[in-house]
């Protein structure tokens, strides 16, 4: 029925393209109601909003506006936050977004007062660039350190301080959208002539640049920059802007995505997330196929692949492969609050064109369980990494303190909960979230309320409060609801339908005041296998993902400092294997031995036979706070188990095996093993991650080891390292000066488990010697592998 509604929508949304005189959002998205045209009503979205704004009035703008200021040459009215320093600038694209949305959805004054003055100071920031920096300069309002020695060069074609630099671009797109949003949602006229006065700066920079220098360029992360272009292109009619947007789109991405090829295994996944959404705007805008078809692929290859229970993705920010999918498990840094907001922004925008409700029930389950988890029920702090390890925990940041990516996404996540209950097109309107809350659908002369305490309840009430008209009203059946459970009543008499779930009832009629529609929606219980590791699964009661607190121990930094990584939950990683595990013979029926907890909805006690057993309550997981959890549990069948034990016992053998067969052995960043064996460094460093000792060396930096050989002369080098590392990790393995081996790590592993690699030592370099010197030597420019520990072992 939707799919057979497309060319009455691309109709209309082709009409209004260009300088479209409705309702604010209208001008950019003409299926979207003004967030003040939706009122939030009481509920867990509302409060959230609610405190959301309390906590961005503490923020203080000047030290927000200190960078752009320093760049532009005025002299900083506070100084500038601490933390992440090197990407100065990027919150404050963040805060103005926040500030307008919030005025658009509330009318606080406040938030727009400060929104006109970030504004205010923009402006000035951008004459001022035009005046001091003249020959780079001339429309720039970023805040990026160090611009004028970055952008004279770079707009030269000289990228050597472009890719020392921390993501230049991805910095920029927050202020242009910043900008873009204090017109869209704040009306503010002065914020639309900075942001396209911004975006000439940026295509005269980029002129003389060749195709593949472009490129080239877009091998660094750089957020949604083909979006800004896009968005000026609809605001302007100007196609210089479309062209530009183009030509910032990654052809790496955009080529295997549009052909159904997923490239995306070990990808920096926030990195890929803003590229598609700007993808799928130029596909908006014009016949650009290849474009729409990229962010189709990509939506559904992420959220059907590579997508967790709470709706979140990535791992250590990354895409996990099929192999490195475990990973979920192992880690503590699991998906990041800021892919789900761009993925939110995608799906928003793949709705537009194709109303389809399984766009919707990706949507709901990140709204409910990741977006709305994130915001502490407090003190208001955001999240950055929510792990899935079992029995690890998040951590907060706190006003005035941390200055993450995912503390300016998280400023405007809870801005705009309002902003995609209700969808239009035409003379329909799209019922899409269960969310207390009244429309004014002013071209209707219509009011609409709708009353819901979802998810504790099964039903939702929708009333015509104001107005008569004839029109569409399109209900979701959610893909949670069964098929031919899904009921709904108009004043009082059933409504027959023929919908299944993940579908859209459709009820047109001419509407008047006081018409109820009341509909039904019963909610059972069921799991979800962890993508790539079905052994672990979530329980879900409907939409809501379950989840359970199992301590408050050692919650080290559960609220962040201004440390360059407080955002990790660095307290003790408790062991996988003493987590709680559930044995039953039939995993795809264990939902239904969930046990409500009388006079608490929501919560439940789970009837299943348990390896370490706890007296654990599952509830909602987005109510989960300041405290450990399990989210995800290992689930065996009787058998199952028994070949986990097995497994277990194998692994124990295996470890004392190589004990039987090591001559000697270094525990290599541990002091009293390293001097025993009588180290030499230069360059190097050690630490303690992944609960072990370590050490590294960098450019032609190297460390060595004096081992004893046992007068052995058939024996193997046994070098254990980390498989998931960031930077370039290229280094040789010399035995008394002697190169043993080169090596390249890099990328090589992209699993987060330690990985063993044997080097055959040639018996002419241990002949007749009790001892040899081992030796790791750093490739210029580059750093060797985190070495774990280091032996000497006969072969098996």
């Amino acid at each position: 029925m939707i799919k057979n509604r497309l060319p009455s929508i691309s109709t209309l949304f082709l009409s209004l393209l260009f300088f479209c005189n409705g309702h604010a959002q209208e001008k950019l998205y003409p299926n979207t109601f003004d967030l003040n045209q939706i009122t939030l009503l009481e509920g867990p979205f509302k409060t959230a909003r609610d405190l959301n704004i309390e906590v961005l009035l503490q923020y203080d703008m000047d030290r927000l506006l200190a960078p752009y200021r320093k760049e532009a040459g005025l002299e900083p009215k506070a100084p500038a936050y601490p933390n992440w320093e090197g990407l100065d600038g990027h919150v404050g694209g963040h805060y103005l977004s926040a500030m307008a949305m919030n005025y658009a959805a509330t009318g606080n004054e406040e938030c727009k007062r400060r929104m006109d003055y970030m504004v205010e100071e923009l402006k000035l920031c951008q004459q001022a660039n035009a005046k001091n920096n003249p020959e780079w300069g001339v429309g720039y309002a970023g805040g990026f350190p160090n611009s004028d020695k970055l952008w004279s060069t770079f707009k030269k074609g000289d990228f050597s301080i472009y890719f020392s630099s921390w993501a230049p671009w991805y910095n920029l797109h927050k202020t242009y959208a910043g900008l873009r949003d204090a017109w869209l949602y704040g009306d503010n006229e002065e914020a639309k002539a900075i942001f396209l006065n911004f975006c000439d700066w940026g295509i005269g920079l980029t002129s003389k640049l060749t195709d593949e220098q472009i490129q080239e360029m877009l091998d660094m992360e750089h957020g949604g920059i083909n979006e800004s272009y896009v968005d000026a292109y609809q605001i302007s009619g100007d196609k210089k802007y479309l062209e530009a947007a183009k030509r910032f789109s990654h052809n790496d991405l955009l080529d295997p995505l549009s052909k159904g090829i997923d490239n995306l295994d070990n990808m920096h996944a926030n990195t890929q997330i803003p590229k598609f959404v700007g993808f799928e705007r130029i596909a908006e805008l014009e016949d650009a196929q290849n474009y729409g078809d990229a962010s189709t692929f990509f939506w559904e290859t992420v959220v059907n692949n590579r997508t967790l229970a709470f709706g979140g993705n990535s791992r250590k920010e990354h895409f996990a492969s099929v192999a490195s999918s475990i990973d979920y498990v192992n880690n503590i840094d699991g998906p990041e609050t800021c892919n789900t907001y761009n993925m939110l922004k995608l799906t928003e925008d793949l709705f537009r064109m194709h109303p389809e409700a399984k766009y919707v029930d990706y949507y709901e389950k990140a709204l409910y369980n990741h977006i709305l988890s994130t915001q502490h029920p407090v003190h208001g702090g955001y999240i950055y990494f929510t792990s899935a390890r079992p029995r690890h925990y998040r951590v907060y940041s706190a006003p005035n303190e941390a200055m993450w990516c995912c503390v300016g996404t998280g400023m405007e996540n809870h801005g705009k909960y309002n902003q995609f209950i209700y969808t239009k097109a035409k003379d329909s309107l799209f019922l899409n979230l269960f969310v207390p809350s009244e429309l004014d659908w002013e071209e209707k002369g219509i009011q609409v309320k709708q009353e819901t305490d979802f998810p504790y309840a099964e039903t939702s009430k929708v009333t015509i409060t104001e107005g008569n008209s004839e029109f569409e009203l399109l209900l979701r059946y959610p893909n949670w609801v069964a098929k031919g459970a899904f009921s709904i009543t108009i004043n009082g008499k059933t409504f027959a339908h023929s919908e299944t779930p993940s579908s859209y009832v459709s009820i047109n009629r001419k509407w008047k005041k006081g018409d109820v529609v009341e509909v039904s929606f019963p909610m059972t219980n069921h799991i979800e296998h962890l993508p790539n590791v079905p052994q672990y699964i979530a329980f879900f009661h409907g939409p809501i993902l379950l989840g359970a607190k199992t301590g408050t121990e050692d919650l080290e930094g559960l609220i962040a400092d201004d440390s360059r990584f407080g955002q990790y939950a660095s307290g003790e990683q408790l062991p996988v294997d003493k987590a709680p595990i559930l044995i039953d013979d039939n995993l795809e029926t264990i939902a239904d031995k969930l046990n409500p907890i009388q006079g608490k909805p929501l919560h439940y006690t789970l009837n299943v036979k348990m390896v370490n057993p706890k007296n654990l309550e599952l509830e909602p997981f987005y109510q989960i706070h300041d405290a450990r959890y399990m989210m995800y549990w290992l689930a065996l069948s009787e058998s199952g188990y028994k070949g986990y034990l097995d497994s277990l016992s194998n692994i124990e053998k295996k470890k004392l095996d190589l004990e039987r067969r090591t001559v000697d052995y270094v525990a290599t960043g541990e002091q009293q093993p390293e001097s025993d064996h009588y180290m030499e460094e230069t360059h190097s460093n050690s630490g303690n991650s992944n609960d072990d000792f370590w050490r590294e060396a960098s450019d032609e930096g190297y460390f060595s080891y004096k081992m004893a050989t046992g007068s052995e002369s058939n024996l193997n080098l046994l070098v254990r390292y980390w498989g998931f590392e960031w930077g370039q990790r290229k280094f040789d393995i010399y035995v008394d000066n002697e190169k043993l081996a080169t090596v390249d790590n890099t990328k090589k592993y992209n699993i987060s488990q330690f990985k063993q690699e044997t080097y055959p030592i040639p018996e002419s370099l241990l002949k007749e010697k009790e001892f040899v010197r081992v030796k790791f030597v750093a490739h210029p420019n580059s750093s060797s592998s985190a070495v774990y520990d280091v032996r000497l072992v006969r072969p098996n």
